[in-house]
Order: structure tokens, then sequence, then C-alpha cells
């Protein structure tokens, strides 16, 4: 009796699933669920002109571009986000000679605290290249992200940061008027490819707000592109490698599944 009844009440509970489940699916075609505002004017990440050199499977790191994006960074973005998981000394990859590096860190204006184990006082000292860089400490509501991994933490990455810095602009009309509960509140700023569309942090990048010493002209879509390709470097600086990597193990199994096939058409070459 309990055999028989054991498959019964599965076969009621399975029948009562799939009913729930046709009922929901003809409720939400008949009656969909009305769009959001989000849903209507956020926008897919775009990919700046004429794009981004490491991205495909040959790609490579501009240096010069990724010289350019630390400048971005340091004299805008430092100002409020740290880079916790890059080291100074790692800024060689970028091009930068030992004396270079050790200028950097040296001139970095946050300083690094310490404690005198005979004494307990607490001094400080400047940085040095193997030091990490400074964690930011905002006086506010609380700290902005650290952008060490930005590119890794978002979908399209790259071209989210990109768009999210050219993307600043007034919030349409015909969104307040659909949805007047969409009203970006004081303090925020419209951004329609920020999650929310409204972000707290001001547009932070103008036209020659830098001077590039290689005499690129600093627009606001160059800034964005080269700060953009930057944090991609921090995310994964050794994307190079990995794909260099990729295509030598690549070639490996392409060699190795051939001499197997060949082998075992030897060893079988006799059987019928």
């Amino acid at each position: 009796m309990v055999r028989l009844f054991g498959p019964l009440v599965g076969l009621f509970f399975a029948v009562a699933l799939l009913w729930s489940f046709g009922v929901g699916a003809i409720q939400a075609i008949r009656e969909p669920e009305p769009a959001t505002a989000v849903q209507m004017y956020h926008l897919a990440p775009k990919e700046p002109e004429p794009g981004f050199s490491f991205n495909g499977p040959f790609g490579k790191f501009d240096r010069a571009q990724l010289q350019r994006g630390f400048q971005v960074y340091k004299e805008v973005c430092a100002n409020c986000h740290s880079l916790h998981f890059v080291a100074f000394r790692d800024l060689a990859a970028l091009g930068y000679s030992e004396a270079e590096v050790k200028a950097i860190a040296k001139d970095w204006g946050t300083k690094v605290k310490v404690v005198d184990p005979k004494t307990g006082d607490e001094t400080e000292r400047d940085n040095v290249p193997a030091d990490h860089f400074p964690k930011v400490y905002y006086a506010g509501t609380g700290n902005p992200p650290d952008l060490s991994l930005v590119t890794k933490a978002r979908h399209e990455g790259p071209e989210y940061v990109y768009s999210l810095l050219t993307g600043y602009q007034d919030q349409p009309a015909d969104l307040v008027k659909k949805f007047p509960d969409s009203k970006t509140p004081d303090g925020l700023y419209y951004n329609p490819y920020f999650a929310n569309l409204n972000i707290a942090m001001p547009a932070p990048l103008a036209d020659d707000q830098v001077t590039y010493g290689d005499g690129t002209k600093a627009t606001k879509a160059q800034m964005s592109a080269d700060v953009a390709a930057f944090l991609t470097w921090t995310a994964e600086p050794k994307m190079e490698k990995r794909k260099q990597t990729g295509w030598a193990v690549l070639g490996f199994l392409i060699a190795a599944t051939a001499l197997a096939y060949l082998a075992k058409r030897n060893v079988w070459a006799k059987v019928h």
C-alpha cells in the first residue's frame, strides 16, 4: 500500500507544479508586467572608437594608452577611489623605469602609517615601490568602490567604464512624464548606463582636464577610454600572457589529437 501511495503523492505534486506554472505563464502572457523606467531607459555599454586594442583573441595592451589612463586615474579618480590591489612596482609593466616608479610612490599624496615596535608610537613614511596604492577614506556616507577589479566585476567591464564616464546627461523629459516617481533626486545625477539610472558620483571628466605628455588631445571620450583601458590592466595584468599561453596550449592539443588519431589508425590498420 505504501509503495502505491508514494508514487501517487509524487504525481500529485508534479501535476500541481505544472498547473501553477501553466497558470502563471498564461497570466504573464495575457497581462504582462508594465515596463519600468530602468527597463525602458537603461542602455547597454558601448565601445569607444576605434575600440580597445586588447579585445579579441590576439589583443594586446597599448602601453601609451595605459600610461595615459594611469595619469587620468592619478589626477582625477584617485581623490575618491582606491586601487588597493595594485602595488606601485606593478607600474613597471606599463613602461615606467625603476626611478619613475620610485618617484611616483614617494610623491603619492597619502603616506604609510607605521607603528614603532619599541615605543608603540605611530609615524608616517613615504610609499615605496613594494607598497600597494593607499586606501582612500572618504569623509561622507561611505567610501566609493575600489577600482582595482571593477572591470571584472561589471558585465562588459571596459565598455561599461567608458560608457558610464561619457554617459552623463540631462534626464529625458519623457521619462519624468511617463514615470513621475523616477525623477532624479537632488544630489544624484542621471546616467542611463548606471544600473538604476541615478548615480551619486558627479561627472568626473571634462575636456582638457589633464595634459597628456605625448600630445594626445585630452577629450572626455579619450580620457574615458584611456582610464577604462588602465583599469582593465589593473584587473587582469597578465591578460597578454594568458592569451599567448592559450594559443600555445590549443596548438599542443591539436597536434596531440592528430598524433593520437594517426596512432590509432596505425594500431588498428590490420584489424578488419
